[in-house]
């Protein structure tokens, strides 16, 4: 008897931790920690069957297979996130991240703090949306990327067109314009 009692006992409290609801607070705080593990599971895990990214003017929707996507392209910068500072505004969370990666590193802003708006619904993450960037300065990002980009396009024409790859295999041609652009400043 006393062996079904404990067997009782461990059936219902792991059924009942299996149901328990991550806070806002807590989903977003899992969602950077998988992202610095770079375990697409977890990320899965605390988001909705579909999310959407909001850049400026660019919104960009994603189901949880072509999120995985765009999370194959950002994991190839092998990229860092640091959560700042989390507030709760009306079921929406304000997230200041700090993040560094190589591609921030090349474009002179590493690390680039951001604040983003998360908005939830009862399945996880929804969306993020770009609030501002507050150490960014988008006219050195801007005169390194051209830089890069048209020094591939003339020297190194099979990488060309990385900068709007936005497949793990674009990523890989975005790090090795980068290599190849540094080392031709090393060799001058």
């Amino acid at each position: 008897m006393k062996k079904y009692f404990i067997l009782f006992f461990f059936t219902t409290l792991l059924t009942g931790c299996a149901n328990i609801r991550l806070t806002p607070s807590d989903l977003v705080t899992e969602y950077y920690h998988a992202l610095n593990d770079s375990d697409f599971n977890r990320i899965i895990a605390v988001i909705a069957d579909s999310i959407t990214i909001v850049e400026g003017e660019y919104v960009m929707p994603y189901s949880q297979k072509s999120f995985h996507e765009q999370f194959k392209w950002d994991s190839i910068f092998q990229p860092t996130y640091r959560i700042v500072e989390l507030e709760d505004q009306n079921n929406q969370i304000i997230a200041t991240v700090a993040s560094s990666s190589k591609r921030y590193k090349f474009l002179k802003s590493d690390p680039l703090t951001c604040r983003f708006k998360i908005s939830f619904n009862s399945d996880g993450i929804t969306k993020l949306e770009s609030l501002e960037c507050l150490d960014a300065d988008w006219n050195v990002w801007q005169a390194e990327r051209d830089s890069l980009v048209n020094w591939t396009k003339r020297y190194h024409p099979e990488l060309d067109g990385f900068i709007h790859d936005l497949t793990m295999n674009g990523a890989i041609n975005y790090l090795k314009a980068i290599e190849l652009y540094e080392n031709r400043k090393v060799a001058l």
